[in-house]
């Protein structure tokens, strides 16, 4: 009795962690949220300030938070996230990699920071001229405002914050980043 439980056990174990690795490389979208078609990843490119996020616990404390995006020479996006934690008085900064889930004309990427895990990252609103973004991670629990500059125009401010409420994201959560 107690050796088929032990046999049981195993392979039952195996596959919940299967599971929770395979949920925690989830490059997926919100339910109600469509990345955005026509994607030029060149216009992307660059420097972007974090305008406003969710709080987690990767950017817990942070402001001044910059993300610039590069191609790397096999055609994935290098990710350079930077940021002042204001209670430790340091900069802190991370190097990821994105790489597109479908195909570089839609905006649905994938991104890690510490491989084999992977996160969603999907463009959902931008204007035009590829100055402001809306992010919206692989769920309701991740999503950023991200501007060429350290501001946002009240009506961009008002569009994506409309866009969020409408896939689902509870906006009043949300946290107005300093950028000095």
């Amino acid at each position: 009795m107690k050796k088929s439980l032990i046999k049981l056990a195993i392979p039952v174990s195996l596959g919940v962690l299967g599971i929770f690795i395979l949920n925690s490389c989830s490059a997926g979208i919100p339910e109600k949220a469509t990345a955005i078609q026509n994607f030029d990843s060149e216009k992307y490119l660059g420097k972007w300030y974090e305008i406003a996020r969710f709080d987690y616990r990767f950017e817990k404390n942070m402001n001044q938070v910059t993300a610039t995006y590069s191609k790397n020479a096999d055609g994935t996006i290098k990710v350079e996230n930077k940021g002042y934690d204001y209670v430790k008085n340091e900069w802190k900064q991370s190097t990821g990699e994105a790489k597109f889930v479908n195909s570089e004309n839609e905006a649905r990427l994938k991104v890690s920071f510490f491989k084999p895990f992977w996160a969603g990252y999907n463009v959902v609103d931008l204007d035009d001229d590829y100055k402001y973004a809306l992010v919206a991670g692989k769920n309701l629990d991740y999503l950023w405002i991200l501007s060429r500059e350290k501001t946002i125009p009240e009506n961009i401010k008002t569009q994506f914050l409309e866009k969020a409420r409408a896939i689902g994201y509870e906006t009043s959560q949300l946290i107005w980043v300093e950028q000095k």
